[in-house]
C-alpha cells in the first residue's frame, strides 16, 4: 500500500512539474505540449500508439531476453574455462571501447529494417551490464566458502553450481537492474535508424511533422513500460535471491 502511494504521488509531482515547465515556457505547444493534451492526443491516436508499443515492446523483451541468456553464458564460459577466458575478456572489454550507437547503420545495413536489427541492437546494449555483473560475482566467492567445499571434496562442477552460482547470483540481479534500466536504449535507437514501426519510429515522424503532442505520447508509453518492466525484473530478482537483505542507509 505503502509503494502505491508513494507511486501516485511521484507521477503526481512529475504531472505538475511537466505542467509547470509548460506554463513557464509560456504555454507554446510546438515546444512543450501540456499534459492535458498530450493526455488528449493519447485517446485520440491510441490505436497508432498501440499498434506501434507493441512492435517496440517485442523488441525490447526479445533483447533482454537474448542478452541476458548471451550475458550469463559468457561469464560462466569465462570462469570455467582458463583459455576461453585469456582470448574472450579481452575481447569483451575492448567491444565496449566501440559505441554502440555507431553499430546501430551497421546492424540495419547487414539485418533489414524489420525486427532482427532492433533486436541485435537492444541484445548488444543489454549484454555487457549482464555478464560483467555475473562474472565479478563468480569470481569473487567467498574463498571460505570455496575452501569448505574444496574439503568436503566438491568437484569442480558441484562447486559451481553449489557454491559459486548461488553466491553470484545478487551479483546477476544488480547487471539483471541495470540491463532492464538500458533496455529500451537500442530499441529505440533502431528505430531511429531505420524501421517502419515502432515508438521510436513514430516520434521520429511525429517530430518531422511538428506533432510534438503525438512525440509525447509515444515517449510516455515508453517510459510507462519501461518503469513497470524494471519493477517486474526487481521483483523476480528479489525472488530469486531472498537471502540478499537490503539496507535503506
Amino acid at each position: 500500500m505503502k509503494g502505491l502511494v508513494r507511486g501516485v504521488v511521484t507521477v503526481a509531482g512529475l504531472l505538475a512539474l511537466w505542467h509547470l515547465a509548460y506554463v513557464m515556457n509560456g504555454r507554446r505547444s510546438y515546444l512543450l505540449p501540456s499534459p492535458e493534451q498530450t493526455a488528449r492526443t493519447a485517446i485520440e491516436r491510441f490505436d497508432t500508439l498501440v499498434h506501434h508499443a507493441l512492435v517496440t515492446y517485442g523488441e525490447i523483451l526479445l533483447g533482454l531476453g537474448l542478452g541476458t541468456a548471451l550475458g550469463v553464458a559468457s561469464a560462466l564460459a569465462l570462469v570455467s574455462w582458463a583459455p576461453v577466458r585469456r582470448w574472450l575478456l579481452p575481447v569483451l572489454v575492448v567491444s565496449q571501447a566501440v559505441p554502440v550507437f555507431a553499430l546501430a547503420p551497421l546492424l540495419v545495413l547487414w539485418l533489414g529494417y524489420g525486427l532482427a536489427s532492433k533486436v541485435a541492437m537492444a541484445t548488444l546494449i543489454i549484454y555487457f551490464p549482464v555478464a560483467s555483473a555475473f562474472l565479478d560475482g563468480l569470481r569473487r566467492t567467498d574463498p571460505l566458502w570455496l575452501e569448505q567445499a574444496r574439503v568436503m571434496n566438491a568437484g569442480r562442477w558441484a562447486m559451481l553450481r553449489y557454491v559459486r552460482l548461488p553466491a553470484a547470483l545478487p551479483a546477476l540481479a544488480s547487471g539483471m537492474r541495470v540491463a532492464t534500466a538500458v533496455a529500451p536504449i537500442g530499441a529505440v535507437v533502431g528505430e531511429w535508424v531505420g524501421s517502419s514501426a515502432g515508438l521510436g519510429y513514430l516520434m521520429l515522424h511525429a517530430n518531422a511533422r511538428m506533432q510534438i503532442d503525438l512525440m509525447f505520447a509515444a515517449l510516455a508509453a515508453l517510459a510507462v513500460f519501461a518503469v513497470v518492466l524494471y519493477r517486474a525484473v526487481d521483483a523476480g530478482m528479489r525472488a530469486l535471491v531472498p537471502w540478499q537483505r537490503e539496507s535503506d542507509v
